[in-house]
């Protein structure tokens, strides 16, 4: 099986125990070289351990722990409270050195991101590249990274994975076979757990074993995914890397409460926060959506999302808190208990871009709604998020800290890439 493009050199680059990492840079008298780990997110729970430093890890610290039980392995570990401000400020560092060897950097979240270097011979080889960039992420911010180099991305980011902390890893692809057929399905990356039990009920144990299933026949069991097993198992991949130009796709938040909700005030409440946030984020980027989503997962982890299309694309919270409560209303039983809620706006478009048609009965009152969100963004720019609310918003659930950036986020949020950050200029 020949791979059809032609070589290229890419690099996965993998920050170690990125959050803990971050608080030993910044504090090193307190945190460096000790067992630590960061617990307390909303998004991802208070109470769970959300990483650990390799120290705590040497001692039995495992993400996804409790807190509790992580004392318990660990009785020295120091649990820090999230700071994502500060997280976001040192991935911002990391991927700005990044690109001083490639515009090709395309970032898969706050703490990883793949390199395409091969135009990149002017700064040396890969291998010299992957060495530099390493070098400066460690004197520039003090932080650790590990570095997989290899001929595509799949390869690159089993690579970086190989080698851990602070270190960098090559992976040709004429390697792949030796190291890693006699492997589990689930080594691959790209697989996951259910599809590697699915390939094992199908007696299909190894990657190897699945490099030499028919590819017709992977795809009869797993539709196009079968297609790209089979060429993955063979270390092939063509994807290219993908620089953030684009505007984001969608925009969105969940919360997870701590007690299930059943009245319809409640998860009202909850509504009004989560539409308030998404919308603030949607206006920072100049868009209107034509779609509004919700989320909704009972104590049993059942989920279903449901969506309606809006004549006239929107971004004012009253709109999205409007379309979200009757969607909430028309498929969720008021009494049924809800442990999670979420509001996601899609069909984004940039509102210079989008004619909008004013409503017979209320186009007096749309420019001086619009005025009334330009000057609570304002304030809430200089002031804080909390500058200005409706006592709608003033719930105790954890919707109410959505609008703290600094202790609430999740790695895979990369919305800060695209905004401008404070001090830099205006462009035309």
């Amino acid at each position: 099986m020949a791979e059809k493009t032609k070589a290229r050199f890419i690099l996965h680059i993998d920050m170690n125990a990125f959050y803990c990492s971050v608080h030993a840079a910044e504090e090193p008298e307190l945190y460096k070289g000790k067992p630590t780990a960061v617990a307390g997110s909303v998004e991802l729970r208070k109470g769970v351990v959300v990483t650990s430093s390799y120290e705590a890890r040497a001692r039995g610290v495992r993400t996804g722990m409790t807190v509790r039980q992580a004392l318990k392995a660990c009785p020295e570990l120091t649990v820090i409270t999230p700071n994502f401000d500060l997280y976001r400020r040192y991935s911002r560092g990391f991927l700005r050195i990044a690109g001083n060897y490639t515009p090709l950097v395309e970032t898969v979240s706050i703490d990883e991101c793949y390199l395409d270097i091969t135009g990149s011979g002017q700064f040396g080889t890969p291998l010299e590249i992957a060495e530099t960039i390493r070098r400066r992420v460690r004197e520039e911010l003090s932080l650790p990274c590990s570095i997989g180099v290899a001929p595509n991305k799949l390869l690159a980011k089993m690579a970086s994975d190989m080698r851990k902390p602070d270190a960098i890893n090559v992976l040709r692809r004429r390697e792949f076979p030796k190291l890693f057929w006699d492997k589990p399905c689930q080594t691959l990356f790209g697989i996951g757990k259910k599809t590697a039990d699915k390939l094992w009920r199908l007696n299909v144990r190894t990657i190897g074993q699945l490099a030499a299933c028919e590819e017709q026949w992977l795809i009869e069991r797993f539709g196009v995914y079968g297609e790209w097993m089979k060429r993955a198992a063979h270390g092939i991949d063509d994807a290219p890397v993908q620089p953030i130009h684009e505007a984001a796709k969608s925009i969105g938040h969940t919360t997870t409460l701590p007690a299930d909700l059943t009245s319809r005030e409640q998860y009202r409440a909850v509504l009004l926060n989560l539409a308030d946030q998404t919308s603030r984020r949607l206006r920072r980027h100049g868009m209107v959506s034509a779609t509004v989503q919700i989320t909704i997962r009972d104590p049993d982890m059942k989920t279903i999302s449901r969506s309606v299309t809006l004549d006239t694309p929107v971004d004012s919270p009253d709109d999205v808190y409007r379309e979200a409560c009757r969607l909430m209303d028309r498929h969720w039983p008021e009494g049924q208990p809800v442990r999670l809620l979420g509001i996601t706006l899609q069909s984004l478009a940039p509102k210079r871009e989008t004619p909008i048609q004013l409503d017979l009965f209320s186009y007096e009152q749309s420019p001086r709604k619009e005025e009334l969100n330009k000057v609570m963004d304002r304030l809430r720019d200089k002031y804080g998020e909390s500058a200005v609310l409706t006592a709608g918003m003033l719930t105790d659930d954890p919707s109410s800290l959505i609008r703290n950036t600094k202790i609430r986020g999740t790695s895979l949020q990369t919305d800060f890439l695209r905004m401008k950050q404070p001090g830099e200029e205006e462009k035309e």
